[in-house]
């Protein structure tokens, strides 16, 4: 492979960010639209804007900050995204799943996922916070598809357990002290930026989705062909389309994001350390 590749882009990526910070973060996570300001409970933080970092996508949607902040919570050490990019702004499914390359290069082991989505399943109400059991990929994308580079991982890998059901029990029986409730869903990805159409969404249920978005599944198939474990949390930003009255809007996705921050936050607060024990190092 030449230094072009995939892998060597995210290693002189990887190179970079070790030279503003020597701290090995064990723990990567991928914040959602509204979701961001998390990043700021973090300990010695580094905080290193996404455009400063070679061959890395810059966020360009309301919402996603696009830094990236590597600190320590409760002396974990962690690397957070603050934003992402996606399909609907133009980038390929290689550029979108290029920070999680990086993140792994950068020693990360696990892998949490957070999102903003639409509830499809009926008892789900906004402001609901989902774990995410399994995926339905309805991009029509594969990010691993092309030339292959043996370095990311095998060519052919499992994708029956994309979300650790390990760190879902985890997750599960951690909140049970924190006054908090976990449901799990299936989570489907579709290209945006429309939201989607009531038939699209009445299709979705009968296919098994009970949240719909545009974001996570690509990051998870590249961090799973990479050998890093899962854990995947979506916060119902609203109603999917047919099952509320107002219009759907980016603002309203926002608002509930920012409303319900404190819960989420409280959640990985108490997560994080809890995954932090069960992390191999090696």
């Amino acid at each position: 492979m030449t230094n072009n590749s995939p892998f060597d882009q995210a290693g002189a990526a990887a190179e970079y960010i070790r030279a503003r910070v020597a701290l090995e973060p064990h723990i990567g996570i991928i914040l959602g639209s509204g979701l961001g300001a998390f990043a700021e409970s973090i300990a010695e933080a580094t905080v290193i804007p996404f455009a400063e970092i070679p061959n890395f996508p810059h966020a360009t949607v309301p919402g996603h900050s696009g830094q990236l902040v590597i600190g320590t919570l409760k002396g974990a050490p962690v690397a957070i995204m603050r934003g992402r990019v996606h399909s609907y702004e133009g980038y390929s499914a290689e550029e979108i799943t290029f920070p999680v390359r990086v993140l792994g290069q950068l020693g990360v082991k696990v892998l949490i996922v957070t999102n903003a989505a639409g509830g499809i399943r009926l008892d789900m109400k906004q402001g609901d916070l989902v774990l995410i059991s399994d995926h339905i990929n309805f991009t029509g994308r594969n990010p691993v598809i092309g030339l292959h580079d043996e370095r990311l991982g095998p060519r052919f890998f499992d994708m029956s357990e994309a979300y650790s059901q390990r760190l879902r029990k985890l997750a599960v029986a951690t909140v049970a002290n924190q006054q908090l409730s976990l449901a799990e869903g299936v989570y489907i990805c579709v290209l945006g930026p429309s939201f989607e159409t009531p038939a699209e969404i009445r299709a979705f249920r009968t296919m098994g989705a009970d949240l719909v978005g545009m974001s996570t599944v690509q990051e998870v198939i590249a961090a799973r062909q990479m050998g890093l474990e899962v854990l995947g949390i979506s916060c119902v930003t609203n109603m999917a389309a047919g099952m509320q009255h107002e219009p759907l809007s980016h603002e309203e996705v926002l608002e509930t994001g920012l409303r319900v921050d404190a819960r989420f936050s409280q959640l990985l607060m108490a997560l994080i350390p809890a995954i932090a024990k069960e992390v191999p190092t090696v």
